[in-house]
Parts: structure tokens; C-alpha cells; sequence
């Protein structure tokens, strides 16, 4: 046994803030990836007190039968857009877009604070309730300040950790931050305030050649806050905008590039020289268009990754169904290159334990947090424990990485532990209102459905299928079209179009 994971109580003492998790299979996500069968997890305050089999507690501790179970950190998704949250489903024929045209060019500004907040609220609930208990809410929604209160106070009223990452698609980055109600807001919340573990700057790069954009980079160097950008987009950013940032000096080691999915090797260079990470949202990049899940390039290149679902306008809200739709689409794309030059794959070049590190200890690289992410000694005690006694596929469990990643889900988050605290507890959240919640979205819901209008809130639920013409920039704020974000970069794929010619 690691000298970590000893126990150091010797002689144990009441303590009404500790609790147990008991003799589960424990994925600790240490450097090691350290596996521990029939171990207990002790929690005493906010942190993890010891890992071992048999641990003496002390008396009161709330002990959790975690027998059969899965014990893992908590998962950390690193871009979502919470504030979408009530339009769950909406979107689901959508392209990439459909939905620029549907939230950045006509409907996303009837949003209302009310509205932010409602979405927000019930993704952070989403989120615990699915084992995720960090997310990084990319608002890019906060139009104005009290719509950025509305999504703090929203967060701030849910357990578990959230970051807020600023944005507003309805202006120009150069515009909203130099505002100073919007950074007095972010220096207010910039150390974060009980659930909302501070704030970050949201905001893409478009590749013009003026680099708008320098004066929002000068913000966050300025106020010491990391950037989050949406890097790669098919048809919205590319190279171009990568080599901006990197020429400007604004490609830190904390910066998070989200998809990824059409870039250069130049440009995975330059992410990978600055030590940024790369946040993969496999089933958006699949469905939406942004370009090929990166992760295939981004393992060849050694840059960081972590998981995020992006919005529940398309998608789900777990992060279950991000590690098993990146683990297909990895796969899929070696075996397809491979078949492409009359080869076979006979061993899987990405495994069902690195998904799970990117969806844990990844995400917590991309934030910083070093207290976070692993199961240890000292580290904060967000914790989750897999287990459904009604499930005929909660056993065996033989390769937990493998249990986790392919037969998990949502049903079977059994407990979930945030900063010591319970949260969820024998399949239910703790002490949640979810009839309120659902009052509140439906307020959003119907709202919103009156301000489009019945004609237009149909079409936009069901699109034509008809041929929509490219969107090259979604960007109301800026004119600037560029030619280069809307290169195939793909070789495998090209070479099949010659092909089939």
C-alpha cells in the first residue's frame, strides 16, 4: 500500500463531520492509477483522511455501504453551457449552424436574467446528480451584468463546484470587457465565492487580420484570468486565430481550447509548446460539425485533455456518454485510416482508463486544481460512488475502468460527495426542490415559446432538411469572413473523396 493511503488515526475520536465510503473497488487516479479492491474511503471535514481496507473511523462517522461499487473522484467537465439548459432537447436535428443561427444571430438575446439563471440551476443539479461535481459553465449569454449575477447566484445556490467563464456572444470581447460593471463584477468573483470556484474569460478568436480580440487578452493578463476559447470551429475559427493568440503571447499554460477539431499540426504545436489543454465535447464535435474529435491528434502531440458535453440543447448532461462516445470515435477513426491502407488495428491505441483520467484528473489540470481529481490523502473529498443494487449491469464489475467508461450511467451514481459534504445519497439528491425547478423552467420554457411565437418555435425544433447555406461566421459583431476555417485538414478522409471521384 502507498504510505498515502495509510491510515493515520490511532486512536479515533467523535467526529460528526466525517463519513465512510466501505469496501469498495476504489479508482484512486493517482499518478500510478493506483486500484484498490474491498477499500474504504474516509472523509473527515472537507478532505480525504485515509484509503485502506478495514480503516478504524471515528465514532459517529456516517458509514456508505460501498460493497460491489465503484469509488472514483468526482468527474469534471470543463465546458458547458449551463444557461441552455432549459431548452434540453430542442435542438436535437440541429447542425453547427442551426444553432449559431438560432442563439448568436436571432433568438439568443430574449434570454432574460430569470432565464440564465433557471438553465444554470438545473444543469448544476444535472451535473451532481450524474457524478460531475465540477463544471465549468461557459456562459457565453451574460448580455448584460444582471444577467451574470443571475448565473452566479443560480450556481452559488447548488452544491458543488462550478467556475463561471464569462462570455457574451452579442458583442464584441474588445466591447464587454472594458465595461466596468463586468470587471468589477469579475474581480468580485474572481477568488470565488462558496459554490462558484472563481471565474474565467469565454470568447473565441475569429482570425481577423486586426486582431480585435488583443484588448480582451490585455483584461485577463490585467485582472489574472484565464482564458477559455472555442478553437477549431469548422466555419468560425481556425489556424489563423491560434497563431494570433500565439504571437501575441496570449497561449498560457491555463488556457483551455475547446473542440480542437479543425486545426493544423502547426497549431497543435504551438497549444502543445504553451502547455495549454484541450477540452474534447466528442459528441458535439460528432454531431455538430466543428471537425473530427482531435483526440487522435491531440494523444499524438502529448497535450492535455479533459471532457465536456457543451449543451443539453443537443446532448446529454453525463459525462458517461462523453467518455464512451470519445473511446468510439478514437477507435473508429484508427481502424478507418487503418483500413484505408489495407491494415488491420489488433490493439487499441486509446484504452478505457485514459478516458476516465481525462474525465477526472484531466479536468483538473485544465483548472488548476491540484486538490482535485484523484482520490489521496489531503485532496478535496469530491467523491462518487457507483452502485446500483436494482441494475442487472452492475456486475460483475472486472475492469472498472472499462465498468465506468462502457456500462455506467447516470442511474447508477449511487453517492456523491462534494467538499465532504453529501449531496446525493442512495440514488436521490439531498434536500432538492425539484418541483420548484421545474416550475422555474417551465416559466423559461413558456416564456420564451411566446416570444418566438408558435410558427417560429416550431421551425426552429424542427428544421428543414433542406440545404442551408454555410455559415462562415456567426459573429454579429464583427463582419470579418475567412476562407481558411473551412480547409480540410483531414488527409485520411481526403484521400477516400479522391477515391471515390
Amino acid at each position: 500500500m502507498c504510505p498515502s493511503m495509510t491510515n493515520p488515526q490511532t486512536n479515533p475520536q467523535s467526529d460528526p463531520d466525517s463519513l465512510v465510503l466501505r469496501g469498495g473497488t476504489v479508482l484512486t487516479m493517482d499518478k500510478t492509477h493506483t486500484v484498490l479492491e474491498g477499500a474504504d474511503v474516509l472523509v473527515v471535514g472537507d478532505s480525504i483522511a485515509a484509503i485502506g481496507v478495514g480503516l478504524d473511523v471515528p465514532a459517529g462517522t456516517i458509514e456508505i455501504d460501498a460493497g460491489g461499487g465503484i469509488v472514483m473522484p468526482g468527474m469534471i467537465d470543463t465546458h458547458r453551457h449551463m444557461w441552455q439548459t432549459a431548452m434540453r432537447g430542442y435542438g436535437a436535428d440541429w447542425t453547427l449552424t442551426q444553432y449559431f443561427v438560432w442563439y448568436y444571430l436571432e433568438h439568443g438575446r430574449k434570454f432574460r436574467p430569470q432565464d440564465v439563471a433557471a438553465g444554470n440551476r438545473l444543469a448544476a443539479l444535472e451535473s451532481l446528480e450524474a457524478g460531475v461535481t465540477t463544471v465549468v459553465d461557459w456562459s457565453h449569454g451574460l448580455q448584460t451584468v444582471e444577467h451574470a449575477q443571475a448565473a452566479a447566484d443560480a450556481l452559488q445556490s447548488v452544491p458543488g463546484r462550478y467556475v463561471l467563464a464569462y462570455g457574451n456572444i452579442q458583442a464584441g470581447p474588445w466591447e464587454w470587457t472594458a465595461d466596468p460593471a463586468v470587471r468589477a463584477f469579475l474581480e468580485r468573483y474572481r477568488d470565488g465565492a462558496g459554490s462558484l470556484n472563481g471565474v474565467r474569460l469565454a470568447f473565441d478568436v475569429t482570425g481577423d487580420p486586426a486582431f480585435p480580440e488583443r484588448p480582451a487578452f490585455e483584461v485577463a493578463r490585467e485582472l489574472g484570468l484565464a482564458v477559455t476559447t472555442h478553437a477549431g470551429v469548422w466555419g468560425a475559427t481556425g489556424d489563423d486565430s491560434i497563431r494570433q493568440m500565439y504571437d501575441g503571447g496570449y497561449m498560457q499554460p491555463e488556457t483551455v481550447y475547446v473542440h480542437a477539431a479543425s486545426l493544423s499540426t502547426d497549431s497543435y504545436h504551438r497549444i502543445a509548446a504553451t502547455g495549454g489543454s484541450i477540452s474534447v465535447s466528442t459528441e458535439s464535435e460528432q454531431s455538430a460539425g466543428q471537425g473530427y474529435p482531435p483526440t487522435w491528434q491531440v494523444r499524438r502531440h502529448g497535450i492535455p485533455v479533459s471532457l465536456s458535453m457543451d449543451t443539453s440543447v443537443w446532448w446529454s448532461g453525463d459525462l458517461f456518454s462523453a467518455m464512451r462516445t470519445t473511446l468510439g470515435a478514437d477507435r473508429s477513426r484508427e481502424h478507418f485510416e487503418a483500413h484505408l491502407k489495407g491494415e488491420t488495428i489488433t490493439h487499441a491505441g486509446l484504452r478505457a482508463e485514459h478516458v476516465v483520467d481525462w474525465a477526472t484528473r484531466g479536468g483538473a489540470r485544465a483548472l488548476g486544481r491540484d486538490d482535485l481529481g484523484s482520490l489521496e490523502v489531503g485532496q478535496k473529498a469530491d467523491v462518487v460512488l457507483l452502485k446500483n443494487d436494482h441494475s442487472t449491469v452492475s456486475f460483475p464489475v472486472l475492469n472498472p475502468y472499462g465498468h465506468v467508461a462502457f456500462q455506467a450511467q447516470r442511474d447508477d451514481v449511487h453517492t456523491v460527495v462534494v467538499n465532504g459534504a453529501l449531496v446525493k445519497r442512495d440514488g436521490r439528491l439531498v434536500d432538492v426542490d425539484l418541483a420548484a425547478v421545474r416550475r422555474e423552467i417551465e416559466a423559461t420554457v413558456e416564456y420564451l415559446r411566446s416570444e418566438l411565437g408558435e410558427p417560429a418555435w416550431t421551425a426552429g425544433m424542427y428544421p428543414d432538411q433542406a440545404a442551408v447555406e454555410r455559415l462562415e461566421n456567426p459573429y454579429q459583431y464583427t463582419d470579418f469572413k475567412s476562407e481558411t476555417t473551412t480547409v480540410a485538414r483531414e488527409e485520411a478522409f481526403r484521400a477516400e473523396l479522391e477515391d471515390r471521384r
